[in-house]
This record gives structure tokens, sequence and C-alpha cells, in this order.
């Protein structure tokens, strides 16, 4: 696959679609973090009410993670999820803790590999219209085709190399995009540090139950700075927005990472 194959296929995802117009209401919260926009909570179930109120509340002011951290895990599961509905309010409250355009719109491509094209492209017209309400415009969304990150030549050969020996007799194709679009291309873009484009891998994984690739991409996040502490807060806080089974289902993975470093 051609270098230019591989960026045209991010900048669909990326900078050609997320200004797409979209009609989403003003968020009405005026709470230190953000909250369930679904009306009526309390007349359908109290106990839902109080969990939101005061834990859900408490774990977003928790300085054991970043409020922009916890924006980019939210928008993360939520996008992996398919959860569109309240994807705008979450993305609005990331863009005032200090997320950028250019990483939710880089979190946007790294998810449509880990999670599926179409989860991340029914993202877009939600993302849109909430930079259209911040003044987001094109000159604020990374570039197409951005001078990439170095790259660990040696490291790579030898991933290349077990990858083409475990996997190549089965799909080619897969084994080719795997190393030119994903990660001579994708993983070197510059606009979302590596720390956190592991980061959003992990919790894509996490949310779609895909524990098996956790350690691989687990190992990247710390590598590039995500510590066990921080490991800790981003399980909690995803067990809130995924589900608790599918933190669980990770953890086993997850503790052999820790136990292993």
């Amino acid at each position: 696959m051609t270098k230019s194959r591989s960026l045209a296929l991010i900048g669909t995802v990326v900078a050609g679609t997320l200004l797409v117009g979209y009609t989403a209401q003003a968020d009405p919260a005026a709470d230190s973090a953000p909250r369930s926009r679904t009306p009526h909570v309390e007349s359908v179930s109290p106990a839902l009410a109080k969990y939101d109120k005061e834990r859900v509340q408490e774990l977003w002011n928790d300085d054991s993670l970043s409020r922009r951290d916890r924006g980019l895990i939210t928008i993360a599961v939520l996008i992996a999820s398919g959860q569109t509905q309240e994807l705008g309010r979450y993305t609005d409250r990331a863009l005032d803790d200090g997320l950028s355009a250019a990483e939710i719109s880089e979190a946007v491509a790294q998810l449509a590999f880990y999670s599926g094209w179409q989860s991340a492209k029914a993202a877009v017209p939600v993302i849109a219209e909430v930079f259209h309400r911040h003044g987001v415009d094109a000159d604020q969304l990374p570039e197409r085709d951005p001078e990439p990150l170095p790259q660990d030549q040696e490291a790579e050969q030898a991933r290349e190399k077990r990858v083409q020996e475990q996997y190549g007799s089965v799909s080619q194709g897969v084994v080719d995009d795997t190393d030119d679009v994903l990660f001579d291309d994708l993983w070197l873009r510059p606009d979302l540090k590596p720390r956190d484009r592991s980061l959003v891998t992990v919790v894509a994984l996490i949310a779609t139950g895909q524990s098996g690739q956790i350690t691989v991409h687990l190992n990247k996040a710390m590598d590039a700075g995500l510590t066990d502490d921080e490991v800790d807060a981003m399980l909690n806080h995803a067990a809130y927005f995924t589900g608790w089974p599918k933190v669980f289902t990770a953890m086993p993975v997850i503790r052999d990472v820790l136990e292993s470093r």
C-alpha cells in the first residue's frame, strides 16, 4: 500500500468530515463534572440518580487522573461502544478541560482502526457540532500529511517479521496494512502523543471486550509515560462508562502487565 493511500484513509475519517453539520442541544448543566442529559432520571431510577450525583460526580473530581484524561477516556468509550447520545456533552466538556480539537480529531481516527470504521464515522456529526460551537476551524485540525514522529526502526522491523511469520499465510492484506497504514503511518501522527494514542487504544479494547490485544498496547502506553496509578484510575473511570464486566474481563491481562514491569 502506498503512503498516499494510507494518508487518504486517515484523512477521510478526520479532517475531511469532522466539520459536517449536526443539530444537538446546548449543554444545560453548570456542574463541575458532566452529568447525564437523560431527563427524569430521578422519576425512573432514584438509585441511578443517587449514584450519578454522588459517585460519578466525585469520580470526575478525583485528581488521581486529570480531567483532561478523563474526558479522553470517556470519549474513547462512547465512540468504541457506539454510544453517541451523550458524546456531544462529553466532547464539549473535554475541550473546556484542556483536550484540544486536534487531539480529539486524532482520537477519532485511532478509534476507527481499533473499534471499527463505522463507530468512528458515527461520532463525526456529533463532534462536528461541538467543534462548530467552540469555533473550531480547519486550521485547528491535524494536517492530512504531517511530519511523522521518529520510529524505532529495529523494533519495528522485529515486529513486522514476527507478524509476517505468524499471519502472512492467513491474510497478507491485513499484515501489509498493519505495517503500512497503522504502524508506519497512524501511530506516527504527531497531534496525539504516543501515551494518549495508546491510552485511547487500551480503552477501546476494554470497551469492546478485546482483552487479548491489551498487553502490547498497555505496555506501549506505559513505555510512553502512563503510570501504574493512572492505570488504576483509568480502570475505575472506565468501569462507570463501559460497565463492570468489561473492566473485570480486562483486569487479569492488565494485572499481568503491571506485574511483569
